[in-house]
């Protein structure tokens, strides 16, 4: 990583390899031999031209005889799913319905591009050139039928582009596989609600999930449920950390473990030491359970073949049957944190019955009576679904398994009875009244064999053997969604239904000390001890998940997030949560032409870093760098502290007048264990705060990588040094905190709004309204509030629709502290109130100079 001390996310942790994947290069398929002068001529003459390209092989006759014989299809159905399964996957987006803009999004699409985009279908098909889904709430979600290249054809298709462009960048929309937004649907989720998302990277589910929490919830004001987000992967909890980022919550905590052990957060006094839980109030309740668990685990992707065709020659049988021990113990440990009465959704992009029906039926029979599956077919009754598989087949090497009694004894490993339609874990050969059975005992993992310690396995022999097995449980319940019946990927789904606690299963007997590897067996180990109803139903050793992810899918929307551009993702910049953050830029009283001279953003500041796996014992610096954070048990990530500096919150809430109603001491954090040089102040909602004193009180059990919604940030310029308040409110938290500020407050004419964003600094005096300067020139120096007076109203009312932007009054001037893709959409929606030109791009308006700093996905 050039020397670097911490690793960077880079294009290829968010691509995987997989840009460009219906095409690829003749020139780099070709492999001539290097002693041929004939290859050094070939060689020559495709460096001096143009490379030509060829479709990606979509042939895997492995493939074709493993479906055909599970029988996901019914025969005459094959070919149609073959040509559809070949072809690529229609673009889907969905409207943020947290947005403030969405019924403006959604009118434009319904009334503009409907109706324009029909016109440039030339085919004389009925296809519709892009519709709303019509299983999805609201038609707030989108399927389109051009594919990129065709969005780049005419004006028509290239203002349709540049729209989605934009409206995803600032967040106004996510780009996301249409059957990917099926699994948050079946939750039920209510704003009350305690979601957890086991798996959660890249987000997308993460976001729908937040969004049903914050459904109908007022102005300034939080919903009292949450959601904790995990995922495995440091990398991918960045990207899982931009993509919720721009929901602008304080009701999500993202965490960094590994979903089969995520820790049982729990009431613990004795691990309850340091100075960050000082005054933490008796937590209102003991240990952390979930109203909802998303467990959308892991798995082969088959699935999402139309989008990532390189998994055509990568596929074979025996990658679902290596992740089915893994997805069982992710799907009970999500059943274990679940309260009772709770929902939990299970599924996978894959349509390997081992990764799906079988994991099911383990689960059922593992929970007994304790656990349900749901017959959810009433609900969403415009979904095309299947009905789940209740016989298969259990392919290993070559050889088709129809019940445990076929596996070899040298494979019985590898291959657990969990896999097969019964589930059976022994043959009765019992004979004249003898009892007597032989019997090989295995729960979906191995101890021993994992460990190289020798397996005894019995002969099992059968006076009733069965050539197929039929599940006896209700796996008609489980929904299969396959590609040709709505022009999708491929999805399973599973709801289930916790009626009880669950049973508690004996521990096995360990004749031999058990081995761990690393430091998170151990701390998996100790995790184990500490959790009492929940743990016992997880008893497999701790799954390195990272020697697999590399040949694995970790859910649909990883290659969504290319969105609709080619432009690279900064390979420089980490995004960290709140690292190398510039979207709110320093203002100065200087106005120049040149934006670099007039804007100081606050460079290099690693306050808030991404988690980390470093173990070193040496607490002060790393590499050069910076003192190592250390977050409770968890060394190398920043630590989550209350912010309690009376002084400090005093002069905040004196100098923008916030109301005594809103909830405000209290609920402050911060990620520097130096209070004297704290950059940032976070704000969490009643729910999370309590998450974090039990969490606290608990031994700091949760990993958290990134908590709170960005309130406020210090001003770091010449100007903010002699403010009378030092900390500004930054563009995430203005939306929370606007109905409840009372003081720094300017309400300007449409006219005005536009040429402040416009010209990004205004003096008082050149303002077209004259009593906007002197309203102006009346507030402290520091942080201010415009707010659009759209009416001309002397105390125009703040809601959810009030358009406000967040500026700097200087000695003399008003200055904007929004990035340019910000302003260019303010001054779009400014063309409704004025009669002038709508049509206003980026080079309209000045360059920021945070627009070289911030780094956004397409």
């Amino acid at each position: 990583m050039g020397g670097r001390g911490r690793s960077r996310t880079q294009r290829k942790h968010f691509r995987q390899s997989r840009d460009n994947v219906w095409k690829r290069s003749k020139f780099d398929a070709q492999q001539p031999s290097d002693n041929s002068a004939a290859a050094d001529a070939g060689e020559k003459d495709n460096r001096n031209s143009k490379p030509t390209w060829e479709p990606f092989a979509t042939q895997n006759p492995a493939f074709d005889e493993y479906y055909k014989e599970q029988g996901i299809v019914p025969p005459e159905e094959w070919d149609r799913f073959n040509e559809y399964l070949r072809s690529p996957l229609p673009a889907a987006f969905r409207i943020n319905s947290s947005s403030q803009i969405y019924m403006d999004i959604r009118s434009k699409l319904e009334n503009d591009f409907v109706k324009s985009l029909q016109a440039e279908i030339t085919d004389g098909s009925e296809v519709e050139a892009i519709r709303p889904l019509p299983w999805y709430p609201e038609n707030l979600a989108w399927q389109s039928n051009f594919s990129r290249n065709e969005l780049r054809k005419n004006q028509t298709l290239e203002r349709f582009h540049e729209f989605l462009k934009l409206q995803n960048e600032i967040g106004n929309i996510t780009r996301q596989e249409a059957v990917s937004m099926v699994p948050p649907l079946f939750l039920d989720v209510n704003p009350d609600h305690f979601v957890l998302d086991m798996c959660a990277a890249p987000g997308s589910k993460t976001f729908q999930l937040l969004e049903m929490i914050y459904h109908s919830v007022e102005s300034g004001s939080l919903p009292s449920g949450m959601v904790i987000a995990n995922d495995v992967d440091v990398q991918r909890c960045n990207l899982l950390i931009h993509q919720t980022k721009r929901m602008c919550t304080a009701n999500l905590i993202v965490t960094n473990h590994e979903a089969q052990h995520f820790p049982s957060c729990h009431l613990n006094r004795h691990h309850a030491k340091g100075s960050e839980i000082r005054n933490v109030e008796d937590p209102d309740f003991t240990q952390l359970q979930y109203d909802r668990v998303l467990c959308d685990v892991p798995c082969s992707g088959d699935g999402t073949l139309r989008k990532a065709p390189d998994i055509w020659r990568k596929w074979n049988g025996g990658n679902g049957n290596g992740l089915h021990g893994l997805q069982v113990q992710i799907a009970m440990r999500g059943m274990s944190l679940l309260k009772v009465g709770g929902r939990m959704v299970y599924s996978t992009c894959s349509m390997n019955p081992i990764e799906n029906e079988a994991v099911v039926a383990e689960v059922l029979r593992r929970c007994g009576e304790s656990v349900e599956l749901l017959d959810v077919s009433a609900e969403i009754p415009q979904l095309i679904r299947r009905p789940g598989l209740k016989r298969w087949k259990v392919r290993d090497r070559g050889a088709w398994l129809a019940s445990y009694r076929d596996v070899p004894k040298s494979r019985r490993a590898a291959i657990v009875p969990g896999m097969f339609p019964s589930g059976k874990t022994h043959v009765d050969t019992s004979e004249n009244g003898d009892d007597s059975t032989s019997i090989l005992i295995d729960d979906g993992v191995n101890e021993d064999s994992k460990n190289g310690d020798p397996v005894v396995e019995e002969l099992i022999t059968s006076t009733d053997i069965l050539e197929e097995e039929v599940s006896t449980l209700p796996l008609e319940r489980c929904m299969r969604i396959v590609p040709h019946d709505q022009n999708t990927g491929a999805f399973f789904i599973a709801v289930f239904h916790k009626l009880s606690p669950l049973p508690a299963l004996p521990k096995k007997p360990v004749n031999q000390p058990r081995k761990l590897h690393s430091n998170n067996d151990i701390q998996a180990e100790k995790l184990t001890t500490e959790v009492k109803e929940d743990t016992d139903l997880v008893q497999a050793k701790p799954t390195d998940i990272s020697s697999v992810l590399p040949e694995l899918t970790r859910g649909t929307d990883a290659l969504d997030n290319e969105m609709m551009d080619d432009t690279a993702v900064d390979t420089e910049s980490s995004i960290a949560p709140e690292e190398n953050e510039t979207e709110d830029i320093e203002p100065s009283n200087n106005i120049s032409t040149n934006p670099d001279s007039s804007i100081t953003p606050e460079e290099n500041d690693t306050e808030d870093i991404e988690p980390s796996n470093n173990t070193s014992t040496n607490p002060e610096m790393v590499r050069g760098k910076r003192k190592l954070q250390i977050q409770g048990r968890w060394r190398g990530v920043d630590p989550v502290i209350f912010y309690k500096e009376e002084t400090v919150v005093g002069k905040i809430k004196d100098f923008y007048g916030i109301k005594e109603s809103f909830p405000f001491n209290g609920h402050l954090i911060t990620r520097n264990s130096d209070i004297n040089h704290v950059k940032r102040i976070y704000y969490t909602s009643t729910s999370v705060k309590k998450v974090l004193e039990l969490n606290f009180l608990g031994g700091q059990q949760l990993k958290i990588a990134s908590v709170g919604l960005k309130m406020f940030e210090r001003q770091t310029s010449k100007d903010g040094t002699s403010a009378p308040c030092l900390f500004r409110i930054s563009s995430e938290g203005l939306p929370l905190l606007l109905p409840h500020i009372t003081k720094q407050i300017l309400y300007a004419s449409p006219v005005d709004i536009k040429h402040l964003l416009e010209q990004k600094s205004i003096k008082f005096a050149n303002f077209v309204d004259a009593n906007l300067g002197e309203k102006a020139s009346n507030l402290l120096l520091g942080c201010c509030v415009v707010i659009l007076n759209k009416d001309g109203l002397e105390d125009p009312q703040v809601d959810s629709s009030t358009v406000a932007i967040g500026c700097w009054r200087g000695r003399s001037n008003v200055s904007v502290m929004v990035t340019s893709l910000d302003c260019q959409e303010l001054l779009e929606r400014m063309s409704q109130y004025t009669e002038e030109d709508p049509t206003l791009s980026v080079t309209d308006t000045k360059p920021s100079a945070v627009d070289a700093q911030v780094s956004t996905l397409d």
